[in-house]
């Protein structure tokens, strides 16, 4: 069943500017500038004085859910640029100490489970890492690409080939800051 308008505001606070054109969303803050296509037909976006107004005028079902999840967006978007996100990761070793390092937009891991080879990690956009003895800490202003370099990271220190049980050594993440 349709519902007759669909309908979410987003207040902007203080000290932030945002704009919205032909469907690309741009928020600039405190800490950097961040840009994003949020478009769909049936859905529209605009900025009036300091609110973001997103709507739907007889929206089904997919509809509905499009305008909470671009609204979700821009509330990151919102966030990131005031305060960032914060990853934090622990590195975990019973048999072979894990030796981790970052070079350029990858991040290394060495020794893991006594390899010889070093496995590699991608690190997403702009993000900052920091390796304080076990632990390693992840910043940016933008959710999905520290939320993406967090993930690469653990998923290089999968265990394979072995009981899961005995050997789990990893990289894993403990708290994720929000």
């Amino acid at each position: 069943m349709r519902t007759p308008l669909e309908v979410r505001e987003i207040e902007i606070p203080e000290g932030i500017r945002a704009s919205v054109e032909n469907g690309i969303v741009t928020i600039e803050g405190p800490k950097g500038k961040l840009q994003r296509q949020l478009y769909h037909p049936k859905i529209e976006i605009k900025k009036e004085d300091n609110k973001i107004i997103i709507k739907a005028e007889l929206a089904r079902r997919k509809e509905k859910a499009l305008v909470g999840t671009f609204a979700g967006h821009i509330k990151n978007m919102i966030k990131g640029v005031t305060e960032g996100f914060v990853y934090k990761m622990k590195i975990v070793y019973s048999h072979f100490p894990i030796k981790a390092s970052v070079k350029g937009n990858e991040f290394i891991i060495e020794n893991f489970l006594g390899e010889k080879s070093a496995r590699k990690a991608k690190l997403f956009g702009n993000v900052k890492v920091t390796i304080k003895g076990s632990d390693v800490i992840i910043e940016g202003i933008n959710r999905e690409e520290v939320g993406q370099t967090a993930a690469n990271i653990e998923r290089a220190t999968r265990v394979r080939d072995k009981d899961v049980r005995v050997f789990q050594d990893g990289i894993y993440i403990v708290s994720k800051g929000e």
